[in-house]
């Protein structure tokens, strides 16, 4: 067993048979490896629980590669390889531009999976910075993503969240979240914010089940807490 091997590895590839031979490669070699088929789901177990590499395929269910790439540089540097049958120039460029380290080529052999793994821990130097940021915003789409999924939010949704995530910690009334959405000139009751704020739970919590990422404060307004 190799002492200086990782302790987990996330291998995510939708190919059970693959995925079978890479997560038994590793195991050999010592690595605790664990196995997710959706990207999604990669994404979302990344933010839970930070690996020490990611082996990562380009063609997956839910969400692409590149896209889970994007999704997870927001909050971690952990290095990533990327499986792919794609080799021409442009697509590599496209991967690494997106935060991939390296690639593989398909097919390749377990031996040269398990050795490029090895050479990113070495450059990483073991050191995998991941912060509790499961969000991305996106104002000229608006647009906001958690957990590398797009929330299906109206505008006055989107507005509201914005503020929230701009000012982590932050008690915001409802006038200032009103504000925020129509200006100073508004013809919406400030209770209307309440349904809002509701609706915002909900759809964040499709995402990730039991997540309370907004809360009441009472007799002042609402306030958006960082994820621990």
């Amino acid at each position: 067993m190799n002492m200086d091997a990782p302790r987990y590895v996330l291998v995510v590839e939708d190919d059970r048979k693959i995925s079978e031979l890479l997560l038994n490669y590793l195991r050999a070699n010592g690595y605790e490896a664990v196995p997710v088929y959706d990207g999604r789901e990669a994404v979302q177990q990344i933010s839970l629980r930070a690996p020490d590499a990611v082996i990562l395929d380009w063609m997956l269910p839910g969400m692409d590669g590149i896209s889970v790439c994007r999704a997870v540089r927001v909050f971690s540097d952990v290095p990533i390889l990327m499986l792919t049958a794609r080799v021409d120039e442009l697509d590599r460029l496209l991967g690494l531009d997106t935060g991939a380290d390296d690639y593989v080529c398909k097919p390749f052999a377990p031996s040269e999976v398990i050795a490029r793994v090895r050479a990113l821990l070495r450059r990483a130097g073991g050191r995998v910075k991941t912060s509790p940021r499961p969000w991305v915003v996106e104002d000229a789409s608006f647009r906001i993503s958690w957990l590398g999924q797009w929330l299906p939010l109206t505008r006055i949704e989107f507005m509201m969240f914005r503020t929230l995530l701009a000012r982590p910690g932050r008690v915001f009334s409802r006038d200032q979240l009103l504000a925020s959405v129509h200006g100073p000139q508004r013809d919406t009751s400030d209770r209307a914010i309440d349904s809002h704020i509701k609706n915002l739970r909900k759809k964040v919590q499709a995402v990730e089940p039991g997540r309370e990422c907004v809360t009441s404060v009472y007799g002042v307004g609402y306030r958006f807490d960082m994820p621990e």
